[in-house]
């Protein structure tokens, strides 16, 4: 007895404590406690704490990191006990509450064909003898490998769960934080504007205040002086009109008179009225466009005037209006100097400006133009032979042509079916790697590409061929 004490005791020792079977593929944790590799690795995964590290599901021991060494001794020894036909661990007894109502014998048999369990007299009536009976412990065993399997799939999905739970909430922190940060942009950006008409009008309506007190005071000195003049003339007239209503004695009426003789030594002086001061003809209108032109100044990202460099354009191409428009001419100027940077085939031109940091916004006047190409180029990108318009050969642009499109690698995406805005507008902003372009008019988003620049770009132009007469403007705004 003592020996086979020894034994299950020896045996024990072989059992993972967490999946209570013998070891498969047995680990030591560096606080000596094994485990199944498969067992602790699942525990970790569920368990482990972000900020402590990893715990010994035993002593709860804490690491680092998940490190472990095969045990090969626990390996040798599961290995031994299966060659002895010992491929499980030591079964518990299972014990069913109640007794065979009709034998009053322990329920050791479980019935499949009735899904209950019987008594091993049972078993031998002729209501049981041709079912399929099985030990209920071998039914408890089957139960709990089901569980064992389905608790393991539900582990799984639990990690799975998990890592979705907190990549979503990293993606709404996220949000909220760019939700953030544009909502700080909007009312730093407007704010400023905002102020600045706040200002302008607080401005106006101070220097409207200032004229008017002018005016004013100029009215109401004169007010006072024709009170008391009317003053004066009230008093003589009464004086008069006593004298001549009998109302006097002589040396009184002398003295009235003696006084209107010297008064009419000195005229009486026409009182005239105050000019008018108040229509305001030289104030500073129209309020709104003198405003305007003043807040180009307070934008951070306000019009450029672009000009086209005439050294880029090609031959066909004529440049006029001060730099600002390009058309397509009837002939080809084939003397020109065919330099590096000219285009020779793609009927384009390059703005004088270049970009290489900061945001830049331009438009420009397409207005009864058929076909066009417009937006950025890189500065090394090809100009000679053919050129492909997309964003790997550093062209990042849209076109008119029999509809609105975006040149995107291998392919062009329509972007509008209809096109009759009379300008079009560029946003680039460099630092981010952005481009949009913009329906100048209604400020409608037409197309963005997003990418990465590693060198400066110019704004490009293109009233496209075989199309003579018509143009394209840069918009100038101040």
């Amino acid at each position: 007895m003592a020996t086979g004490g020894a034994n299950e005791d020896w045996k024990k020792e072989l059992i993972c404590p967490i999946c209570l079977d013998y070891f498969k593929e047995p680990v030591m944790l560096n606080c000596g406690h094994n485990f199944c590799r498969a067992c602790i690795c699942l525990h970790w995964d569920e368990n482990r704490d972000h900020f402590e590290g990893y715990a010994c599901p035993q002593c709860r021991a804490v690491f680092n990191k998940a490190s472990f060494t095969k045990n090969f001794l626990a390996q040798n020894m599961v290995d031994k006990l299966d060659m002895l036909g010992i491929s499980s661990a030591p079964e518990k007894p299972v014990q069913m509450d109640g007794k065979c109502e009709k034998h009053g014998e322990e329920l050791k048999l479980y019935c499949h064909t009735d899904k209950r369990p019987i008594c091993v007299v049972c078993r031998e009536s002729k209501v049981h003898r041709r079912h399929q009976v099985a030990p209920v412990s071998e039914i408890v065993n089957d139960l709990k490998a089901e569980l064992e399997s389905r608790l393991t799939v539900l582990r799984w999905h639990k990690i799975q769960c998990v890592k979705v739970k907190v990549a979503d909430e990293s993606t709404k922190s996220e949000a909220k934080q760019r939700k953030r940060r544009l909502r700080d942009k909007i009312e730093g950006d407007i704010g400023v504007l905002v102020q600045f008409l706040l200002d302008e009008r607080d401005s106006l309506l101070e220097s409207l205040n200032a004229d008017e007190r002018a005016a004013v005071n100029v009215i109401d000195d004169n007010l006072d002086m024709l009170d008391t003049e009317l003053a004066k003339v009230d008093s003589e007239m009464d004086d008069i009109n006593t004298h001549l209503t009998g109302k006097t004695n002589f040396e009184k009426l002398t003295k009235t008179y003696n006084e209107v003789v010297r008064a009419r030594a000195k005229p009486l002086v026409t009182p005239k009225s105050t000019e008018s001061a108040t229509d305001w003809s030289d104030f500073p209108e129209p309020f709104q466009l003198i405003v305007w032109k003043k807040m180009m100044h307070v934008l951070h990202t306000m019009p450029q005037n672009l000009t086209m460099d005439p050294d880029t354009a090609h031959p066909n191409l004529f440049i006029t209006d001060f730099d600002t428009k390009v058309e397509e001419g009837h002939i080809r100027l084939n003397d020109l100097p065919d330099l590096p940077e000219r285009f020779n085939r793609f009927g384009g031109v390059l703005a004088t400006a270049h970009y290489s940091a900061g945001q830049h916004y331009w438009e420009v006047d397409v207005k009864d133009k058929g076909v066009w190409y417009l937006g950025v180029t890189s500065e090394n990108s090809n100009r000679k032979g053919f050129v492909n318009l997309t964003p790997s050969t550093g062209y990042w642009s849209l076109c008119l042509q029999d509809r609105l499109y975006a040149n995107e690698e291998d392919q062009r995406v329509p972007v509008a079916d209809y096109w009759n805005s009379p300008r079009v507008g560029v946003y680039l902003d460099y630092d981010n790697g952005r481009v949009s372009f913009y329906d100048a008019v209604t400020m409608k988003k037409l197309f963005v590409f997003d990418t990465c620049f590693h060198e400066p770009v110019y704004p490009f132009f293109s009233p496209g061929k075989n199309d003579p007469g018509s143009r394209l403007q840069i918009c100038h705004y101040y």
